[in-house]
């Protein structure tokens, strides 16, 4: 019998139940995938945790991104055959050795990239994508702040916004993590809880400020974030590690510069399948290509996922993480 990871009730790492799950058989315009390797993100805690409701209710297979291999499609399906290796990011339901999804979600994996390298990219490597090039397109003259910066998402875009030309700012919360992050493409990076990143962002650029914020830590980081922004700059928020932003006066943001204010999400800007294709071409190329390097920093086997949670949440995890079926 296949296995899978159920949330029954939302609450902390105890939540998460190992348990005896049939995938079933594909119907129409779908494909059953074994998994090889599944990512492992912060979004897991919120579904886990309550602070996301389950899309469909309880119980909840949590895990938005995985690979592994075809191994049976159901009438109709063109994208992909039995035998590819494929990965996907989104939708929920990766926690799991087996599972049917819908196959125009699924895109092949290129030759020189491994199983775990595509588990552990998807999500992340695609918002990297996203945010990088669609939300603010990082040209050359650009100076980025980029939070939680030794981050799975943060190491990406900051050996992807490097090869893009741009100065890197991030910040992270130890000396370890500051140096992680140096060494994937940061030309500085502060340590929050030794200065105040304001000020650091203030002396490195000569009190010029950023263009752009890219923001996935949410209460901590605001309003602060927003003094880091020259007029005109926008603040991208696309994540609440410490929590959600607290509600704010519009009024604000005219007071700081007219400034400009987003929360994008991963699943509007691959809604349609020419823009996942699109995205995941981009990231594998970029990864190909050596732009950028996919380092996994830690393993856990899946049934372990309670403890790859509680490491994450206890901020234990640098870069990306993939659980192993």
């Amino acid at each position: 019998m296949s296995k899978a990871i159920r949330i029954h009730t939302p609450g902390g790492p105890e939540a998460l139940r190992w348990e005896d799950s049939d995938p079933g058989r594909p119907g129409p315009g779908q494909a059953l995938v074994r998994h090889t390797a599944i990512g492992l993100n912060f979004i897991d805690v919120y579904y886990r945790s309550g602070l996301y409701p389950a899309p469909d209710g309880l119980p909840l297979i949590p895990g938005g991104e995985a690979a592994g291999v075809v191994a049976e499609t159901g009438e109709g399906v063109t994208a992909v055959r039995t035998g590819d290796r494929v990965a996907y990011a989104t939708p929920l339901g990766a926690y799991c050795q087996e599972r049917v999804m819908a196959a125009d979600r699924l895109v092949k994996i290129p030759d020189g990239i491994s199983d775990e390298q595509a588990a552990a990219m998807m999500l992340k490597g695609m918002t990297a994508e996203y945010l990088l090039r669609r939300t603010f397109r990082v040209k050359p003259e650009d100076t980025i702040l980029f939070h939680a910066a030794a981050g799975g998402v943060g190491l990406i875009a900051g050996q992807w916004a490097k090869s893009l030309g741009a100065t890197v700012l991030g910040t992270a919360g130890s000396p370890d993590k500051v140096a992680l992050a140096r060494e994937n493409g940061f030309d500085h990076v502060i340590d929050y809880r030794a200065e105040d990143f304001v000020a650091g962002v203030r002396k490195f650029t000569g009190g010029r400020l950023c263009d752009v914020v890219y923001d996935s830590v949410g209460k901590d980081t605001f309003p602060a974030s927003l003094d880091c922004l020259r007029p005109l700059g926008m603040f991208v928020s696309f994540g609440q590690s410490s929590g959600p932003l607290p509600a704010f006066n519009l009024g604000i943001l005219a007071q700081k510069g007219s400034l400009f204010v987003t929360r994008p999400t991963l699943f509007v800007y691959i809604r349609k399948r020419e823009d996942l294709e699109a995205s995941a071409k981009a990231l594998f190329d970029a990864v190909l290509s050596g732009s950028v390097e996919i380092r996994i920093n830690q393993r856990y086997r899946l049934d372990e996922a309670g403890r790859a949670h509680a490491d994450l949440e206890a901020r234990k995890t640098t870069g990306t993480t993939v659980l192993l079926p």
